[in-house]
């Protein structure tokens, strides 16, 4: 792995701590994160309601509001359309709870992820025709829903698309009354990264704040913040404010679905709540629905008043999730065991595998599975009755989107972002698939592009690590996708031999380096730096007390009542002699 030490603009790095009152070293991790003056600063270190932009910056804003609040006020029905994902499904809870705080009803329809697949359905939108529905609002979806829009339109209905999906190339956007997507041409919304739900919440934004109702938003931020993390969307500007306020937020819920879901999650209050517990605690359990089952699930937890039917829902996401985790082990495993026995596969500029008996539901983590595992950009196919249903991820440096719409006329349908994307198309087109995105990998991408990078934001000396350090850096939460947590090298000195934990995880208790002949000063502060998941790399280096290690290494706390505290937590370390893979 080589290491790669972060540029920053000293001279700018230099004016903000001087005008923003902030440490030489806090001001360069902020300007890293593009923070470019003082001003920025503070709002970064201090995010504020206050700082959300006007919704009506947005492009078809100013259709969708009056259309919106005229069906509420004449008691139309309104169906909300969503997707079965955690974006989609907190999206509709979103509107639905607005349109209904308003004196509005709603209805809504999420698509069973195997019998409907992605996307607007005509047969869905002609049912809520015959029902009396004369306005459909999508949410996390839509933005290709070209035929959709014509249906809704023939049947005399508005539809108002809310997606954050990149639009169609050379078609552009559906013919509706209104498309809010900061990502469509001629937008110049200053968010371009918000999720699905961030959208649909500028919407309930604009609705709640022409109803004299702006007091209830700080209330949506908890499923904003939920969606926004787990969508994995850029963590700054307006995104950081819906994570920040949120978080903050969800450490007091008073919702009884989200109390069964973080009981579920084991999540008892012990410590504040983090980004990792929303992305990796919180977010797969609701994503479970969708993934294995029925997404409705999650908007019934949600909406349900009744604690122990709350209970009884959380308590099925989880078993969901449980069935989720051995399928995406077994597909993982039939994976490796395809890549290891072909090496022309396995050395793919882009992955792309294909079985039947995938479960479709599963392939989206499994591709991210093979991205981690090989470093290259990766689809993974599950094949169901001569049809390829399949998901993509990449790396940073690979835009798959486009890579996908160098091949367009191989899928019956596709979109999605630069670095995740799904798909449909014959299985008997899987092999020219293969080759198609070879060449344009090898057209896009080189070899240095596969190898692991370990970002390091500065160089530290441990001597300067300290409770009031942890506390600056903190004030930089939440951490995530656009802003990192901080990671750092130090030169130590490993004080004893290293202890494995649990089989899997090794301890190190590590001080400032020193020359061979030295005596620590009395004063010297004796670390204990966790490597989670390190234990492979004791027996392939075998470390010895007194070994000078360079370290990289973020800060936590231990939260553990008897030898809790702070402490460091490896990304990766090296022999010091064994240093000079630098890069920048």
């Amino acid at each position: 792995m080589r290491w790669a030490l972060q540029a920053a603009d000293e001279e700018l790095s230099s004016e903000i701590a001087v005008g923003a009152g902030l440490s030489p070293l806090m001001a360069r991790l902020l300007v890293m994160r593009g923070v470019c003056t003082a001003e920025e600063a503070a709002r970064f270190l201090a995010p504020s309601l206050t700082h959300l932009h006007s919704p009506y910056l947005m492009l078809g804003m100013q259709a969708a509001v009056p259309r919106l609040c005229a069906a509420i006020e004449r008691k139309e029905p309104i169906l909300i359309y969503g997707d079965y994902d955690v974006d989609g499904t907190t999206a509709i809870v979103i509107l639905k709870t607005a349109i209904e705080l308003c004196g509005g009803t709603s209805d809504f329809h999420v698509p069973h992820r195997i019998r409907d697949g992605y996307g607007m359905k005509d047969d869905v939108i002609e049912q809520a025709a015959a029902a009396g529905v004369r306005l459909i609002i999508s949410v996390d979806t839509g933005i290709r829903a070209f035929a959709a829009a014509e249906t809704a339109r023939r049947l005399g209905m508005d539809l108002i698309v809310t997606d954050h999906h990149l639009a169609h190339a050379a078609d552009g956007v559906p013919a509706a009354l209104a498309v809010l997507n900061p990502n469509q041409p001629g937008c110049e919304y200053p968010c371009k990264a918000l999720c699905g739900a961030g959208v649909a919440f500028k919407l309930a934004q604009a609705m709640l704040e022409k109803q004299g109702l702006s007091r209830l938003l700080p209330s949506f931020l908890k499923m904003v913040a939920i969606a926004t993390i787990a969508d994995a969307v850029p963590l700054t500007g307006e995104n950081r404010v819906f994570a920040k306020l949120g978080l903050e937020g969800l450490r007091s819920p008073v919702n009884a679905g989200l109390k069964a879901l973080f009981a579920a999650a084991e999540l008892n209050g012990s410590r504040p709540l983090t980004t990792s517990d929303v992305a990796f605690r919180l977010a797969p359990r609701l994503n479970a629905a969708g993934r294995m089952d029925v997404a409705r699930d999650v908007i019934e937890l949600f909406t349900v008043k009744d604690a122990e039917r709350a209970r009884g829902l959380a308590k099925r996401l989880n078993q969901l999730n449980s069935e989720r985790q051995q399928e995406e082990a077994r597909i993982c495993k039939e994976i490796e065991t395809l890549l290891d026995g072909n090496a022309e596969m396995r050395e793919a500029f882009c992955i792309v595998v294909e079985s039947a008996g995938w479960h479709r539901g599963v392939i989206g983590i499994a591709a991210t599975r093979v991205v981690e595992r090989y470093c290259r950009p990766a689809l993974v196919i599950a094949v169901e009755q001569e049809e390829g249903h399949g998901s993509g991820r990449s790396i940073h440096p690979f835009h798959l989107l486009d890579a996908l719409e160098s091949c367009a006329p191989l899928f019956t349908r596709f979109g999605g972002h630069a670095h995740a994307v799904g798909f449909a198309l014959p299985a008997s087109r899987v092999a020219e698939l293969r080759t198609a995105l070879d060449k344009y990998a090898r057209a896009h991408l080189t070899v240095a592009d596969f190898e692991p990078i370990q970002r390091v934001d500065a160089e530290v000396q441990l001597e300067d690590l300290s409770p009031e350090f942890f506390a600056a850096i903190q004030r930089m939460e939440p951490f995530g996708t656009g802003n990192p947590q901080p990671i750092f090298h130090a030169q130590a000195r490993l004080l004893s031999a290293p202890r494995t934990m649990k089989e899997k995880h090794i301890k190190m208790r590590l001080t400032q380096s020193l020359a061979a002949n030295s005596t620590p000063a009395p004063t010297t502060k004796n670390w204990e730096a966790m490597g989670w998941r390190m234990a492979g790399r004791l027996q392939q280096e075998k470390l010895l007390p007194g070994d000078i290690l360079d370290i990289a290494f973020s800060m936590e706390m231990n939260s553990h009542p008897e030898f809790g505290g702070l402490q460091l937590a490896l990304c990766d370390f090296k022999r010091a002699e064994a240093r000079g893979a630098w890069g920048t």
